[in-house]
């Protein structure tokens, strides 16, 4: 199956709302290292805006991008804890997006913040409900296994204080990321009214 999403623009807001702006060429985010001084700053493609914020609702904030396939809007939240705490790793977010140019409504996914290891799928915890998540290695991002389960994971979202997402990491340590889903059903209002 395959799952298309603008990673790029979306780990941008993401890396925006934590202070930090990367741009890169290619379709999945890749962090750069600090060019030297004598280098110029890469330029955002004229055909793309930089995300707009819409509003903060409770550990979720709302962002909106006009791209060459069409408006994209998102609600996203970062981790309110990560497991093990002793182990670092680049910053980890969720994402609920839609595209109504290409009909894609509330997809979940996730920017790990490190390699996940290959092969193995991940587990979304809501309260009693499990669900699949699928990480792939390249570019560190995960989705939901079976994109028809976006529906009754949104709905779980909205009815649980706490999303947890269990996945093993490329150097085999089991990683554990809370999300807080306070605000989350009014940023998902504010997604489908930017969207609509």
């Amino acid at each position: 199956m395959v799952y298309r999403l603008n990673v790029r623009i979306l780990a941008s807001a993401a890396l925006m709302a934590a202070g930090v702006f990367v741009l890169s060429s290619q379709a999945f985010a890749q962090v750069k290292k600090p060019e030297t001084a004598k280098a110029a700053p890469a330029k955002p493609a004229a055909t793309e805006s930089q995300p707009t914020q819409l509003g903060t609702f409770g550990s979720w904030n709302v962002y909106a991008s006009d791209t060459a396939n069409g408006r994209i809007c998102y609600a996203l939240a970062v981790p309110k804890e990560r497991l093990p705490a002793k182990l670092t790793r680049d910053p980890g977010y969720l994402f609920v997006s839609t595209r109504p140019k290409e009909n894609v409504r509330d997809e979940i996914s996730f920017v790990l913040g490190f390699p996940p290891k290959d092969g193995t799928d991940a587990q979304l915890v809501l309260g009693k409900a499990n669900f699949v998540v699928s990480p792939k290695s390249q570019g560190n991002v995960a989705w939901l296994k079976n994109a028809q389960d976006n529906t009754a994971v949104i709905e779980q979202m909205k009815k649980n204080p706490l999303l947890s997402l269990k996945v093993t990491s490329k150097r085999g340590n089991a990683l554990q990321e809370n999300y807080a889903l306070a605000g989350f059903a009014q940023a998902l209002d504010q997604v489908k009214k930017a969207c609509p």
